[in-house]
């Protein structure tokens, strides 16, 4: 099964066992590092993800994967928390954390400049929008890379 689309059924599996748990899935990513397989489900929920959080929604994919053996190769299941600087890749996400420091990645860089940092204002319009000293800032969404946070210390 190609990589998207065992993205895509795990992402299946996993959305009920989050939403019985009152937890968010952030993400979930197969991809091959070295000769080795790995199968990542990012999850969250306010206050943050307890190592006990992790272990149960580990186990319960992992009867669900049993069940429907959707990935032919072998690999290692790790289920974990985004961390604090977690991108941002749900609209939920966006409005969750409007007014957060956050830092843009663009694919094609604008006057030389590949990564903004500004406060979020949202998406858009299908544009995120940030807020920089000098105003605010829009980009197409399809042109962005990636939207994380940024902590402030």
């Amino acid at each position: 099964m190609a990589r998207k689309k065992v993205e895509e059924h795990v992402t299946e599996l996993v959305e009920p066992i989050c939403a019985s748990h009152s937890f968010d899935l952030v993400d979930v990513e197969f991809v091959k590092e070295g000769a080795h397989w790995f199968l990542r489900v990012y999850i969250d929920k306010p206050g943050g993800i307890s190592i006990d959080d992790c272990q149960a929604v580990s186990e319960e994919l992992s009867k669900k994967l049993d069940k429907t053996d959707p990935i032919p190769q072998s690999y290692f299941l790790e289920v974990s928390s985004p961390g604090l600087d977690r991108p941002l890749k749900k609209p939920e996400d966006f409005r969750r954390y409007r007014g957060e420091l956050v830092e843009v990645r663009l694919y094609q860089p604008i006057n030389g400049e590949k990564v903004f940092e500004g406060r979020l204002e949202g998406l858009i319009d299908g544009k995120v929008v940030i807020n920089q000293e000098s105003g605010p800032m829009e980009f197409e969404a399809e042109k962005v890379a990636l939207v994380k946070r940024v902590i402030e210390f």
